[in-house]
């Protein structure tokens, strides 16, 4: 529940304030004291402050500036007099959140404080992902996110490591099909060995032979020296194949039989290699769909077809965007030696109302972005998607946000809320107790909400 504190020396203010605002669903403290209200901040867990701008002992402006030394994101709405506007107005630009006028509706109020929780909510939740980087190890270092398809696929990764068969991994361009991949890789039995990867549709027709098989000296115009391929290269260890769709189907046939003998022939030399490569292909298209339509042969699709995984678009995972968005941010600061940048909640909770048609790639490069443009400066993520031709610009940072905009406030806090919850409940294994103990929220609060984001507790068990 929201922790509203009251600081006002007018009692009958302070009681219908407080009154008001319990009965919107807030848990309300009151202080008649701006000096004691500082050790108070200290002391609970504080939300919002609400604040008279003339008080005994410190002016709204001095309080600001203390409240900001304690907690710098902790939200403060000012109460105002006519006479006191500037002064609420200079309180603003020293980091106050928005002032109301004397006498104001408590509806207006109520609105104010519920938005103001809202960005407190998400500047938590910000802190938590910046700690979340730190602590990740293993898979999940790699494969970041606490999203369902997310868990899901770390599990299948690592159940699939384990078996030295062939795997197929769908997914549309960017989504990061390589390093799961890679992943397979490192946490198999051949991880000791090289992890080969080679793009089949960047390779001309002409000297894929050569590229995967190897070749003999003098084998070819140009063939100075004996070449060892890549399936031979890969014995023992993981033979990667991206767009796999795009291999000529003349050269189909060669490595079905390379896979189904383990060996092969060097252009250029009759003798045969026995190779033991794991091989594992990525494609963005239905192979078997492909296979139907005569353009790819269907034995080939088989044979390579032993396990297959799905990666999800950034779409269907958008509550793990703000972690990735922080994980390539940091990346990209140590890339180009710049000093660690932090994002502004604002920028993060925009993050989620993008369309990600790039994937996990458009969002890394967009990143790079946001480093080198805040290097020297300071640019909002709104600025880079206006350049972008992108439309969806709202400014969570303006209180008087227009109906229309409050689905879009509501829909991200619901993201991060659903990326806290998940992330928790790997954190805790499923256990409900340890949620309710990390989060500090009741079990009725937490079955409606693992109601709510269809959370399964049984998919987090150990």
């Amino acid at each position: 529940m929201t922790m509203v504190l009251i600081i006002e020396d007018d009692l009958m203010v302070s009681e219908t304030t407080q009154r008001w605002l319990s009965l919107d669903g807030f848990e309300v403290l009151t202080c008649n004291d701006s000096t004691k209200a500082c050790q108070m901040i200290e002391k609970h867990d504080i939300d919002v402050v609400v604040s008279d701008v003339r008080m005994p002992k410190l002016s709204g402006l001095e309080l600001q500036l203390k409240i900001n030394r304690i907690d710098p994101h902790l939200p403060v709405i000012l109460m105002t007099g006519h006479g006191d506007i500037a002064m609420a107005v200079n309180a603003m630009e020293q980091g106050a959140y928005y002032f109301v006028e004397k006498p104001f509706e408590p509806e207006h109020l109520s609105q104010i404080v519920k938005r103001a929780a809202n960005k407190r909510e998400l500047e938590l939740e910000n802190k938590r992902l910046q700690y979340q980087l730190t602590q990740v190890t293993g898979i999940e270092s790699r494969l970041i996110g606490s999203s369902k398809v997310m868990v899901n696929l770390r599990q299948q990764v690592l159940s699939l490591a384990g078996f030295d068969a062939s795997v197929v991994i769908n997914g549309d361009t960017g989504t990061g099909k390589e390093l799961v991949a890679s992943c397979l890789h490192d946490f198999s039995p051949r991880c000791e060995h090289p992890f080969v990867a080679i793009n089949c549709g960047a390779i001309p027709e002409n000297l894929l032979e050569s590229e995967l098989f190897g070749h003999e000296k003098g084998a070819f115009t140009g063939a100075n020296q004996t070449r060892i391929g890549k399936l031979e290269y890969a014995s023992k260890g993981t033979l990667f194949l991206d767009e796999v769709e795009s291999m000529p189907m003349s050269f189909q046939v060669k490595l079905l039989r390379a896979l189904q003998e383990n060996t092969i022939e060097r252009v250029g030399s009759n003798k045969s290699i026995d190779i033991n490569p794991r091989v594992i292909c990525a494609t963005k298209v239905d192979l078997k769909q492909l296979s139907d339509q005569g353009d790819f042969r269907l034995d080939l699709y088989y044979r390579l077809k032993i396990a297959e995984l799905y990666i999800p678009k950034l779409n269907e995972r958008l509550s793990d965007v703000p972690i990735l968005f922080q994980h390539f941010l940091q990346q990209a600061c140590q890339k180009f030696n710049i000093e660690q940048i932090t994002p502004s909640m604002d920028d993060l909770s925009l993050l989620a109302t993008r369309d990600w048609h790039g994937n996990i790639r458009e969002l890394k490069n967009l990143s790079q972005q946001y480093a080198i443009v805040n290097a020297t400066g300071s640019v909002t993520l709104s600025n880079l998607f206006k350049d972008d031709n992108t439309q969806n610009t709202a400014d969570m940072n303006n209180d008087l946000v227009i109906e229309q905009n409050e689905k879009s406030l509501s829909s991200q806090v619901g993201l991060f809320e659903e990326h806290l919850l998940r992330n928790a409940m790997t954190q805790c294994q499923g256990s409900i107790k340890g949620v309710m103990e990390l989060l500090l929220i009741s079990r009725r609060n937490l079955n409606l909400k693992m109601q709510r984001y269809n959370i399964i507790r049984s998919e987090y068990l150990s």
